[in-house]
């Protein structure tokens, strides 16, 4: 900030740039009839060539509307697919243990 070189001047016109083209984008929330969370996951098992992590996520959904996800690289190192997404579905499911309390202090109850 104190001495901006030509290479900062561009990356900050670049990010200005984007922001102007990107400015209709969004995660769009809309009515929904049901207050059902759902939550769904996946995982790559392996797929790092370096250090055979897998790569595993999740999206959280309170009616139709996405309000949670997460995409990253597992901790350690799984056995088998099946325990890739199983630390994929642990993941997920302690996302919706976390909001479920959320919803019930903001008024929501769910069934």
């Amino acid at each position: 900030m104190h001495s901006p070189t030509k290479t900062h001047w561009a990356a900050v016109k670049r990010i200005l740039r984007y922001v102007r083209y990107t400015t209709d984008w969004g995660i769009h929330i809309r009515k929904s009839r049901s207050i059902c969370i759902s939550a769904f996951s996946d995982a790559d098992w392996g797929v790092s060539v370096d250090d055979r992590r897998s790569t595993g996520g999740f999206d959280v959904f309170f009616g139709s509307n996405l309000v949670s996800w997460n995409a990253r690289k597992q901790a350690t190192v799984s056995r088998s697919s099946t325990e890739a997404e199983y630390k994929s579905m642990v993941n997920a499911t302690a996302e919706v243990i976390w909001l479920e309390p959320l919803l019930k202090e903001l008024g929501i109850s769910l069934q």
